[in-house]
């Protein structure tokens, strides 16, 4: 899978998990920019998880790991790879 096509997956899973939202820029701030907290997060990783079939460690679960979306899918095309 290539990294357009886990960007356009990735959020998919975000608005299904935060359908509050219309729509999602992955160089955008996660915390003041979509308002998300260390449950929202996890939430969106559990959901990844499903979506791609891959794992995260508890360490990868911390919010101070991921400044942006982009660096989600960064480590989501890491796992796949």
């Amino acid at each position: 899978m290539d990294r357009p096509q886990i960007n356009e997956k990735l959020e998919e899973v975000i608005l299904d998990v935060m359908p509050e939202l219309d729509k999602v820029d992955l160089s955008a701030s996660i915390t003041s920019t979509y308002g998300v907290n260390s449950v929202s997060l996890i939430r969106i990783i559990l959901a990844v998880e499903n979506k791609f079939d891959v794992s995260f460690t508890d360490y990868e679960l911390a919010l101070s790991s991921y400044d942006t979306f982009g660096d989600l899918a960064a480590a989501v095309a890491e796992k796949l790879a």
